[in-house]
């Protein structure tokens, strides 16, 4: 079988079951705005966004490194688990212990209002124990993936996805409802029942993990409680480096939705947070493209490392996966019309200019992610320490600066900004350390048309569904026929290079 075809069939397997996944999520995108006005929807987004920055901190960096180390010392894979869970098991236990101590004065700068106080201090608890769980099943759900196992993988998302959503909808209809017609134990729900409380979404949150954890327990079950402090010492070299620039990228990617409260006036922030991170959802569909690849192609990447065609590979898949977001950027901005309505309230509409931004950041975004082998493979991992963090100082800068003047929409143009500069700069200096023959020129032709269609449709054409499309049917088939013939090859398993 051609090495593309045993990739692509991974990254199927995994993309089918992100993209289910998150459409399942992203249904309760238009129940959300519908039931919350936009200043508790804010409170949604800034926890979520919160959790974010605490969720890269947990998990350390070792989900890289346990790729790394596994292909790296192939005769200590059972030592590599152990050490990667340990570590991160360690730290979310003095996380969660100090969390739980603190939680107080958590919930007190978190809250706006005195009288909130009482409810942030529930939204910590859930958060605290979310965030534990969810950190201590990030090497079990990384064994899936090494061990070639999608389709198990698959199902516990599936089974993690249903619990949120399942639940989600019982404490949002099911229990009003039992209350509304007096059903059978309508007097007990009503009386410790709140209407349109957000906390029932965090409780919705923790259940789902809970059973996450449950359906791993046969990973569990393999790890063994030795700890190799030799070879940790080499992981944690290669992995806090990893750990930095997670938390560059986190604070890239939510540090906007967190310092929009604090940067606009009280009256609107929570408001407009809610606007922005309503729109970020449609944006989203991007980004679960790039999450379903890079599930995919962690592994693969790792493990075919010492093959001697290694390198032209990365850049067939390099070309190919950029080929796929630009039709992906075109397709999303042509339909705008019609996924708007996802968000359902007209009232969160007022953001959608900040789309055709914030999804060309995501395609920035996804070739950074892909560009960032070089330095995981070359083990120089500080190389992608300083390019997140200068993402983030960019964020963090020029955040301040624009978003008093130009609100969120400030925000989506710094973080287009962001990832289009780690974007050139990891191309630059991973073609001087661990050079990769990508074809510049087409990857270039490629991004700027479907940039170039994307803000036309946009703005020029004012989002009109019907010239957006033909836009985006010429753009496919002008790839189609400058590609027939690699493609062709490829799928005949004739691995040439494009």
């Amino acid at each position: 079988m051609s090495v593309y075809k045993k990739f692509l069939g991974q990254t199927m397997v995994y993309g089918i079951s992100t993209v289910f996944s998150r459409l399942f999520n992203f249904i309760l995108t238009p129940i959300y705005t519908s039931v919350y006005k936009k200043g508790v929807y804010g409170i949604f987004t800034n926890m979520y966004a919160n959790a974010s920055l605490i969720n890269a901190v947990l998990a350390f960096g070792m989900e890289s490194t346990y790729f790394r180390y596994l292909n790296k010392f192939e005769d200590k894979k059972q030592e590599v688990y152990n050490n990667s869970f340990l570590c991160i098991a360690f730290v979310s236990i003095l996380f969660l212990t100090t969390g739980l101590i603190f939680s107080n004065s958590i919930a007190s700068y978190l809250a706006s209002q005195p009288s909130e106080i009482a409810d942030y201090k529930q939204y910590v608890g859930f958060f605290l124990w979310i965030l534990f769980i969810d950190a201590i099943c990030v090497i079990p759900f990384a064994k899936l993936r090494a061990d070639g196992r999608p389709l198990k993988y698959s199902i516990v998302k599936f089974v993690n996805i249903g619990c949120f959503v399942g639940f989600n909808l019982i404490f949002i209809f099911v229990l009003p409802a039992i209350i509304k017609h007096n059903w059978l134990g309508a007097n007990w729900i009503q009386s410790s029942y709140r209407f349109q409380w957000i906390g029932y979404v965090f409780v919705a949150n923790l259940i789902a993990s809970v059973v996450t954890l449950l359906t791993l327990i046969p990973e569990f079950l393999q790890l063994q409680l030795k700890f190799d402090k030799k070879l940790f010492s080499n992981m944690f070299s290669y992995s806090w480096p990893i750990l930095v620039a997670n938390l560059s990228f986190i604070v890239n990617e939510n540090l906007d939705k967190i310092v929009l409260k604090d940067l606009l006036p009280a009256e609107i922030a929570n408001g407009e947070v809610g606007i922005y991170g309503a729109v970020c959802k449609i944006a989203i569909f991007l980004s679960i493209f790039i999450t379903a690849f890079r599930l995919g192609a962690e592994p693969f990447f790792f493990s075919h490392a010492k093959n001697k065609n290694a390198k032209q590979t990365y850049a067939t898949i390099l070309h190919y996966f950029v080929i796929a977001l630009a039709i992906l950027f075109v397709a999303l901005v042509a339909n705008i019309e019609i996924l708007k309505f996802f968000i359902r309230k007209e009232e969160y509409w007022v953001g959608l200019p900040a789309i055709p931004y914030l999804l060309l950041g995501y395609v920035c975004l996804g070739i950074y992610m892909n560009l960032s082998i070089w330095y995981r493979l070359s083990d120089q991992t500080r190389f992608g320490l300083y390019i997140s963090v200068i993402g983030a100082l960019i964020t963090i800068v020029l955040n301040i600066i624009l978003i008093p003047k130009f609100s969120y929409m400030g925000s989506a143009w710094v973080s287009m900004l962001a990832y289009a500069t780690m974007m050139v700069i990891s191309y630059l200096l991973g073609q001087k350390h661990y050079p990769i023959p990508y074809n510049l020129k087409k990857i270039l032709v490629y991004l700027i048309l479907s940039t170039i269609i994307v803000f036309t449709s946009f703005f020029l054409f004012n989002r009109n569904i019907y010239i957006g499309n033909a836009m985006l049917i010429a753009f496919i088939a002008g790839i189609a026929y400058f590609e027939k013939d690699d493609l062709r090859k490829i799928l005949k398993g004739t691995n040439t290079p494009v």
